[in-house]
């Protein structure tokens, strides 16, 4: 969806998106999530299947977010790299007060593995070594909490989620980004957030235009428990 558009203009289609979801009476701060790192289908150059997106594709769109109050997210989709590496290739704009990560263990593919025939995974090892790294940004800058996210729809993408580590300076949210039939995502949701170790962090949701039958609204996710924070349309 972000790419239908330039920035100005998402700034315009973003307001429409969130109505409905201020009912609860939590402040709505629009967001760009912003796919900086694109699994492909090649392995590229560097036989990592991940295609970097260039700075300046993506710094347009920072600078219209800082000039409007929304908040971006810089999302990865690592192939055979690690999401490590990759988030220091951002880290100009990880600096800044106004940009969160967000990891896709989907996209995190074993050696051998390739995109959509396997379901990629990650350990807590490897997400807290971002953790750690971009917490220690957050302190070195002064900057406010800033917002860490790991998608997963299935068990098997996150393993020992319970040992990620969850420090003051990072707001760390496990991302529901299942799509399919409500009841379906209900199930999924259920699954996810039934575990022990739910309680250590935010949530959040993900809605599909096409791919959801039919897609959640915004009464429906804020009748969800536990609270949910962050929604992302696709």
């Amino acid at each position: 969806m972000l790419g239908e558009q330039g920035p100005e203009d998402a700034v315009e289609r973003l307001q429409a998106i969130a109505e409905g979801y201020g009912a609860d009476g939590s402040a709505i701060l629009p967001t760009f999530e912003i796919i900086a790192t694109v699994a492909s289908a090649s392995a590229g150059a560097d036989g990592d299947y991940s295609s970097v997106t260039n700075h300046e594709v993506i710094r347009p769109w920072i600078e219209a977010a800082a000039a409007n109050g929304v908040y971006v997210v810089l999302d990865l989709q690592p192939g055979r790299s690690d999401f490590l590496s990759q988030a220091k290739h951002y880290e100009e704009f990880l600096r800044l007060p106004h940009v969160g990560l967000a990891l896709d263990p989907e996209w995190r593919l074993k050696p051998h593995q390739v995109h959509l025939r396997q379901v990629g995974t990650v350990d807590a090892a490897e997400i807290n070594g971002v953790v750690e790294w971009l917490a220690g940004i957050v302190r070195e800058e002064a900057l406010p909490q800033k917002l860490l996210i790991v998608h997963q729809f299935r068990f098997s993408m996150i393993t020992n989620r319970e040992l990620i580590e969850t420090p003051p300076e990072l707001a760390v949210l496990i991302h529901m980004d299942g799509q399919g039939s409500l009841g379906a995502k209900y199930n999924t949701w259920n699954t996810l957030t039934g575990e022990p170790d739910a309680d250590r962090f935010h949530w959040g949701w993900k809605n599909f235009y096409d791919e959801d039958s039919p897609m959640a609204t915004p009464a429906q996710v804020l009748e969800l428990s536990p609270d949910i924070v962050f929604v992302s349309f696709q």
